[in-house]
């Protein structure tokens, strides 16, 4: 992996080619992202890049990463660090910007982001799970949760059973995305597809590390 870039997916949008056919693709205003700070192997242990994005005033933030961002030698705060350990990091330098022109038409990424919240779900919409019977017997709810399995033996709820609970909020990472078309003048990336989150929430796009299929 040697590019990457952080950002705010915008929403989702249409691009047609010369030929009419329709692309549906995920506006994503990415960068620009100063680099805060570089890690070694000889320091740390790893090489790593940390960039920012979205800058905040100083009242936004706490002391502790006004004094990291000030290291940097940058002015305030930002509101998102992210990690990301590349490849060509001795090509990095401190304080300076990675902008979204990176990327090109055609390059192929992966974008992480945390789904949609969906709060406390049941079992039908969290797992995809068939409704009960409404006949013989069965109700008077049929969303609700159907065999627990085992009977006396042994006697317990067996680990992993797909049960209702918190839907959503989760780490996603959407493989093979390819850049439709990268607007340098207003930082922004055209990606083809679906990416996880919500609108105006962050993701992080970076050159993929798994090879399409022919």
């Amino acid at each position: 992996m040697n590019k990457a870039i952080i950002g705010k997916k915008i929403g989702m949008s249409q691009v047609f080619t010369e030929n009419g056919t329709v692309i549906p693709v995920t506006v994503i205003e990415a960068g620009p992202c100063p680099v805060v700070q570089k890690k070694t192997s000889e320091k740390d242990g790893y090489d790593a890049v940390q960039l920012g994005f979205k800058e905040i005033s100083g009242r936004q933030s706490n002391k502790a990463v006004m004094g990291h961002c000030k290291k940097a030698g940058l002015s305030n705060p930002y509101r998102t660090l992210k990690e990301f350990k590349l490849d060509n990091c001795d090509s990095f330098e401190i304080g300076k910007d990675i902008k979204c022109d990176i990327f090109a038409e055609g390059d192929v990424v992966d974008v992480t982001g945390i789904s949609k919240g969906h709060g406390f779900s049941g079992v039908i919409k969290r797992w995809n799970q068939h409704r009960l019977k409404e006949t013989h017997g069965t109700g008077p709810t049929v969303r609700q949760v159907g065999s627990m399995g085992s009977n006396s033996t042994p006697a317990r709820v067996l680990t992993g059973k797909r049960l209702a609970g918190h839907y959503g909020v989760d780490k996603v990472t959407v493989l093979n995305l390819k850049i439709v078309k990268v607007d340098a003048a207003r930082n922004i990336l055209l990606v083809k597809g679906a990416v996880p989150g919500a609108k105006g929430s962050v993701v992080s796009v970076k050159s993929a590390v798994k090879s399409l299929k022919n």
